[in-house]
């Protein structure tokens, strides 16, 4: 039952790097391994199984699977999926997906800017999915990245609406784009939006540097003042449609001044695993989240890896209709235990 105040929601998930393995070579990105690095990592479904299960014992609904976007194009990575018995790491993924909801955990996937086969190959077994649009200019730090090309996550954004996927996109803060290019970049996701009507939630995501990472000013990358994380919530607000939320990351930024601002959703939250994207950046306890934003005047609430007005409008993946119906009470947010 709803206490009146205002809803801030989250879920609760478990964060399964299918492989670090990546075509593109972001300057930013902490994540990427090349097939050849000793780093370099492909879960076995026997290492991912306990994950899915260990999530559902934590009241966790949501199993995110990000890998490295389209990392067969490395004869050597391509070797060992069909070693694995798959041709692409989506058929993987497809298959990832179907063990997720039998363990009752609903898959949400985040691999990248893919093709529209691939997506309809992974939309029936998706809750929902997700590519962060980051930004629509052209910066140096996604040099030698294929996949960061603006037009082909626009693409992706795109093809993901004609198909009726919710999903979730965002931008990045500080990775050498202006403040116009900023706007721009909501700007084209509130056109996908008006058209059809797909997006849940659009990230705000502040830059965070990693450790050792020493070539920042090189690739024009800067850490965003809280001044400028206002501002871009600011314009996030006012150019998104008022149906689409607007997230921070709990993890790489303190969310409660930011709310005032706009903020609505704090994301996917674990109490299992790690941000492997963010490994540096531990996620804030749950509990604590939610006595800071009670005593605020706000209400913590809990979602499914799909937002409450898809839940109700049946947008989702078919092949997830069962579980959702189970885990979600009548207004479409998680059910109490």
């Amino acid at each position: 039952m709803s206490t009146g105040m205002p809803i801030i929601t989250f879920s609760k998930n478990v964060f399964i790097p299918v492989t670090n393995v990546c075509r593109n070579q972001c300057a930013y990105c902490g994540f990427w391994r090349a097939p050849d690095h000793p780093g370099a990592s492909l879960l076995t479904e026997e290492e991912i199984l306990p994950i899915f299960q260990n999530g559902v014992l934590n009241g966790c609904t949501e199993a995110l699977f990000t890998f490295g976007e389209y990392p067969e194009t490395h004869p050597f990575f391509q070797k060992q999926l069909n070693a694995m018995g798959f041709e692409s790491i989506v058929d993987y993924v497809a298959h990832l997906s179907e063990l997720a909801i039998d363990c009752g955990i609903l898959p949400h996937t985040n691999g990248g800017a893919l093709t529209r086969k691939d997506l309809e190959k992974l939309a029936p077994l998706n809750a929902s999915m997700g590519l962060m649009l980051e930004t629509t200019a052209d910066v140096p730090a996604h040099k030698n990245c294929p996949g960061k090309d603006p037009k082909v996550r626009l693409d992706m954004i795109n093809n993901a609406g004609i198909l009726g996927i919710p999903m979730t996109t965002g931008i990045l803060v500080g990775i050498g784009e202006t403040k116009a290019d900023r706007v721009d970049s909501l700007e084209q996701i509130a056109k996908f939006h008006h058209k059809y009507g797909h997006i849940q939630e659009v990230i705000v995501q502040n830059y965070s540097p990693k450790p050792g990472q020493n070539d920042g000013n090189r690739f024009g990358l800067c850490p965003p003042s809280k001044e400028e994380m206002v501002e871009t919530i600011c314009a996030a607000r006012k150019i998104l449609p008022a149906d689409v939320a607007v997230q921070v990351a709990p993890n790489l930024i303190a969310p409660l001044d930011l709310i005032k601002y706009g903020v609505s959703d704090l994301g996917g939250i674990s109490p299992v695993t790690k941000d492997y994207i963010n490994p540096e950046a531990p996620w804030p306890k749950i509990e604590m989240l939610q006595t800071l934003l009670n005593e605020n005047g706000y209400e913590f609430r809990e979602r499914l890896p799909v937002y409450p007005h898809f839940v109700l409008k049946e947008k989702y993946g078919i092949r997830t209709k069962p579980l959702i119906l189970k885990l979600v009470d009548e207004n479409g947010y998680r059910k109490g235990d």
